[in-house]
Formats: C-alpha cells, structure tokens, sequence
C-alpha cells in the first residue's frame, strides 16, 4: 500500500509543500509533481548522473533519493541555474565550448558542475574530472565538458 505525505522543499528558491507518496523518487516528484523536467531520468539507478541536482549543498542523483527524505530541504535543479534572459557562466560556457551536443546530459552535468564550482571555484583539472564522473555522456564529449566547467570557474572567480 502506497502512502501519502506532505513533502515541504524548497526549491530553486519557492517553497513547495506537495503530497507525495512514500516510495516516490526525487527525480518523479521534481518532474511530475512540480513540471521541472529538465531533470532528466535515464537509468533510474544512479549510474548516469542525467538526474543530479544540488540538495542541501552537495550533487545527489535524485533518482536513487526518496521525496519524503527532501522534506525540508534546499534543492537546486536546472531550472535554478541561469535564466532564458541571462545564462549563468556554466550554461554560457557549454554553448562557447561546443559541450551541448544531443543535450541529455547537459542538465545533470552542469548542476554537478555547479556544485563542484561553488564548493572549489579554483577546481583543478582533476576535481572537475571527479565532479563529473557521476555523469555519463554518450556523444563522449568530456574533454570540451571539462574546459567548459574550468572556463566557468574562471569566469565565476573573476565576478567575486
């Protein structure tokens, strides 16, 4: 039997107070319930990062995280980073680098991205490496990725 609880989250910076039932993932509540759908679901095991968003500071695959155990906390999708009107320096910097290609990974890996970036806005090569390890990108094109995060990152230091 499927239970229902009230899931408080807030999300991108709005407030959400949404039943959901006690077995359904993140990444179903965020997509379903709420509409963001640039959380991607793809192996719904935790093994392609294409669901990642930033709860409560740190990069989770929201697949393998329960609705009710976001109860409370402060997630960070897509939908939170940049805006049609002005792109944030990770998003401008995957266009500028040619790191969009077919786009289903772009999401997971530029919130992975953006998790790294503000907990080490001088990450080295091989922080972004591990940052992004999580994220499978199947049009493999991880060396414009990296130096797309790493010319964000110096974009980013540069506005401090």
């Amino acid at each position: 039997m499927n239970q229902r609880r009230n899931v408080r989250v807030n999300i991108n910076g709005a407030v959400h107070d949404v039943p959901a039932v006690t077995n359904e993932t993140l990444a179903d509540f965020l997509r379903y319930r709420l509409g963001m759908v640039g959380t991607k679901k793809g192996c719904e095991t935790g093994d392609c990062g294409a669901c990642t968003v930033i709860m409560n500071g740190k990069a989770v695959n929201s697949c393998l995280v329960l609705a009710v155990e976001a109860d409370g906390a402060n997630v960070t999708t897509i939908e939170g980073i940049g805006s049609a009107g002005r792109l944030h320096p990770l998003q401008q910097a995957f266009i500028d680098h040619g790191a969009v290609q077919c786009g289903f990974c772009s999401p997971g890996m530029i919130v992975a991205a953006k998790s790294l970036l503000d907990d080490e806005p001088e990450a080295a090569a091989e922080d972004i490496r591990l940052a992004i390890a999580g994220n499978l990108c199947r049009c493999a094109d991880y060396v414009a990725i990296a130096k797309a995060i790493a010319a964000a990152g110096k974009v980013l230091r540069a506005g401090k």
